[in-house]
């Protein structure tokens, strides 16, 4: 079973809609309450994370299920820098890129990291007595915290993240038969 494909962006469109989808997934394939609601948080915890390290976002999401086993997907693009990416592939139950398959698969992969730019942080050209008298020495939006992350590793079986070029494909599994 394949649930329907929702688009989601960084304005927050389609994000209820995900979990109205979710919702429906469960109700169809008669999941416990308990259950139901350990889907929902894997949903929005793991569109919460694209979106707290991504930034912009452009995703599509969807669900497939297979008796009690669940992948939730999620593909976006965003343009990809040496910290967005070592955030997302830290997300991962393995820690690894998992579109670095085989010989040409690693290949690409170390030529993409080799390639990917530093992050740019905006304080950069503010003055160090400035930076010093800020909280954290940040203006605006704090360091993501990895809360999201630690959701979904302790209720999901595995997390896989791909990343070939600025394109992402998360995927989260859980098998529900307990």
């Amino acid at each position: 079973m394949k649930s329907d494909v929702i688009k989601i962006d960084n304005q927050g469109n389609g994000f209820h809609d995900a979990l109205d989808q979710t919702q429906k997934v469960a109700q169809f394939r008669g999941m416990n309450y308990k259950d139901t609601l350990h889907l929902q948080l894997m949903t929005e915890e793991m569109l919460s994370l694209a979106r707290s390290v991504t930034g912009e976002m452009q995703a599509s999401f969807w669900i497939e299920g297979e008796g009690p086993h669940f992948e939730l997907h999620m593909t976006t693009n965003t343009v990809m820098d040496k910290e967005k990416r070592s955030l997302l592939i830290s997300a991962a139950t393995s820690r690894k890129n998992e579109a670095a398959k085989g010989f040409l698969g690693k290949l690409r992969d170390a030529f993409e990291q080799a390639m990917v730019a530093d992050a740019v942080h905006a304080n950069m050209d503010l003055p160090q007595d400035i930076l010093a008298d800020l909280p954290h020495g940040t203006l605006g939006d704090m360091e993501w915290d990895g809360y999201e992350r630690s959701v979904l590793r302790r209720l999901a079986d595995d997390v896989k993240i791909s990343i070939r070029g600025g394109e992402v494909d998360m995927a989260v599994s859980k098998n529900f038969a307990d």
